[in-house]
């Protein structure tokens, strides 16, 4: 059993830590009252924690690959490498209030933890870092909120003694209990609810996890929902900021931008709405706020350097709308930019973004699946690596009751001409044959740049190399782009085909789409060209043959 935090405690924190918000998600979702009481906080602490598992598992596989050892045999990564990638995973993957506000106790966490091998007094001085630097993201700190609790468990752990990093862990989570069952006297709305924290339950969790991962043993299962104290003592607390009526959209973006912006960005926002938070660091930032304005959030934001991966979410239509009818057939697509995503959403379906090393999660993909909204969903995850996560979120939400079929499409083109056989008025099962059938009828191409020297089974290539792959594999290796797109080409319709379609990325060199389109007339008789503008993508160029 170990008893120091290192980097093979870390992964087994985050796991556990994940399934316990998994079992919760359901319970938390229900007692999310503060600040919006829009039922998804223990979803968003789920979405958060598995992005960070996400990380870790790769900086697991890159250690293994690189050291070339058994697995089973193999020495671990450095302490700083998972506990950094916990953090960043969390940081681009955090969603809602308490998401941001838990990657950011992460990131405090790592800052400590990084800089010295964990025993007591480490774990003692992270969980004081993730406190201070909590409060230090928040725009304006309440009482009786996740805050409260994780400092009640960076006082808990500073009064435990001893050099017993098991007993610091357990410290910190029991008085993590503690402050939780007395947040409904400190926060007023929650006190009127009969309900602890949302947020601060989901920190419990997580600390019980790392209670788990050190000891080896795990904590009694936290069932306690409604405050200990009468619900009357809550009656002097002070006013509450969860009011109705309140701003109408919840904006969240990661942004790339140095300190100095991000600080004029912070004044500028708390100026347009509540629930600022704004996390980050080291030119990469999470920021989330609540605004009326949501246009005038992402302004902001452009402003002060490059916001991606924009979520915005109507609170006023969730609190006025009635609940709208289920369609019977819906899709959603994993696509890879923005020009697609938009193509894809103007034939009808639900999108997910994947950009370049940042998969979506089966939680991401498992809510795109309920935002749809229907009663049958086909689901293109549209890469060959999305397979199992694909299949892990339509279990997850076939078992609430929506029939999803799962087409495994292995990249953006078969998506494509899956989408364009969709007919949602005939059978689903006639639909899901069709669709099926003319992904597997796709053969896909890709042109990229290698990012380092490698072996492939066109030989030896160099970094800055231009690589050319046909169904996932290199068959090109040069250093020109378009003339490797016309090998790519001619070797993907010398096994025949009807139809190309090209997707250009941003980086794709001018002019590519026109000599293509004209190098396809000239010597490929009879094929018809489609050109579709990919926006920033993972690829310059993307091809399929149909």
């Amino acid at each position: 059993m170990p008893q120091t935090l290192d980097a093979v405690a870390v992964r087994t924190w985050c796991s556990l830590a994940l399934e316990a918000l998994g079992r919760a998600r359901e319970e938390i979702d229900a007692i999310n009252v503060y600040p919006v009481a829009d039922g998804d906080t223990g979803t968003n602490l789920y979405l958060t924690v598995e992005s960070a598992v996400q990380a870790v598992e790769a900086v697991f596989t890159a250690h293994e690959t690189v050291t070339g050892a058994d697995p089973a045999q193999a020495s671990a990564p450095a302490l700083a490498d998972a506990v950094r990638a916990m953090a960043h995973g969390a940081l681009i993957g955090a969603r809602g209030n308490s998401g941001t506000i838990l990657a950011q106790l992460l990131r405090g966490m790592a800052q400590v933890l990084s800089d010295r091998a964990t025993d007591a007094e480490g774990l003692r001085r992270a969980l004081r870092r993730a406190s201070e630097s909590a409060y230090q993201a928040v725009a304006h700190p309440v009482e009786g909120t996740v805050l409260t609790v994780a400092t009640a468990a960076a006082d808990a752990a500073e009064s435990a003694g001893g050099d017993d990093t098991t007993g610091v862990a357990r410290a910190a989570y029991e008085g993590a209990r503690a402050a939780l069952d007395e947040t409904p006297r400190q926060l007023a709305v929650l006190g009127r609810a009969g309900v602890v924290d949302a947020g601060g339950r989901g920190l419990v969790a997580v600390l019980g996890a790392l209670v788990e991962a050190v000891s080896g043993e795990a904590v009694a299962v936290l069932k306690r929902e409604a405050p200990a104290a009468p619900l009357s003592m809550a009656d002097d607390c002070p006013a509450d900021a969860a009011q109705e009526g309140g701003p109408a959209f919840e904006v969240i973006y990661l942004l790339e931008a140095d300190d100095a912006a991000v600080s004029r960005l912070r004044t500028r926002l708390d100026g347009l709405g509540d629930s600022l938070v704004v996390v980050g660091g080291d030119g990469l930032w999470n920021v989330h706020v609540h605004v009326d304005d949501a246009g005038a959030a992402v302004e902001a934001g452009v402003e002060a350097g490059r916001p991606y991966r924009i979520r915005i979410t109507h609170f006023a239509a969730d609190r006025v709308a009635p609940p709208r009818e289920r369609a019977q057939r819906a899709v959603v697509a994993v696509v890879p930019g923005e020009g697609l995503a938009g193509l894809c959403a103007e034939a009808g379906a639900t999108t997910v973004l994947a950009r370049p090393g940042e998969p979506p999660a089966s939680g991401e993909l498992a809510e795109a699946i309920r935002r749809a909204h229907a009663r049958e969903v086909v689901l293109l995850p549209n890469d060959a690596d999305l397979r199992h996560t694909a299949a892990a979120a339509a279990e997850q939400v076939r078992a609430e009751g929506v029939r999803v079929a799962l087409i495994p499409t292995r990249a953006a083109v078969q998506g494509i001409a899956a989408l364009a056989v969709h007919e949602p008025d005939r059978r689903f099962d006639e639909d899901v044959v069709a669709m099926t059938s003319a992904a597997g009828a796709t053969r896909y191409g890709e042109l990229t740049v290698a990012e380092r020297q490698s072996w492939t089974m066109a030989g030896i290539c160099q970094a800055g190399d231009v690589l050319g792959l046909i169904d996932g594999d290199v068959v090109v290796i040069g250093s020109d782009l378009t003339a490797a797109a016309r090998t790519v080409l001619d070797r993907m319709l010398a096994a025949g085909g009807e139809m190309v379609t090209l997707v250009l990325g941003e980086d794709a060199p001018a002019g590519l789409a026109e000599y293509l389109e004209a190098h396809v007339r000239e010597s490929h008789l009879a094929v018809d060209t489609v050109t579709y503008d990919g926006g920033r993508q993972s690829s310059p160029l993307l091809i399929g043959v149909e």
